[in-house]
């Protein structure tokens, strides 16, 4: 199961959770009890491997795949 960030419309808290997808529309805010919950896009930090050690780098970073067209 992922862990997903949330933020609460009602009271503005951020929190993340341990979601299956089948509870997604079940998360209720932990510290009001608000089902009006959005789930946010997050960035995760990922370790090269070696299968990846050729991959560019994040978005943003001067190994980004985006930025070889300002080159």
């Amino acid at each position: 199961m992922p862990i997903y960030e949330y933020h609460c419309s009602a009271c503005g808290e951020r929190f993340d959770r341990l979601t299956s997808t089948a509870e997604r529309s079940a998360v209720s805010c932990p510290r009001c009890n608000g089902n009006r919950v959005e789930r946010l896009l997050s960035a995760f930090a990922v370790g090269k491997s070696q299968a990846t050690a050729d991959a560019p780098g994040p978005c943003g970073s001067g190994e980004c795949a985006c930025r070889a067209h300002d080159a």
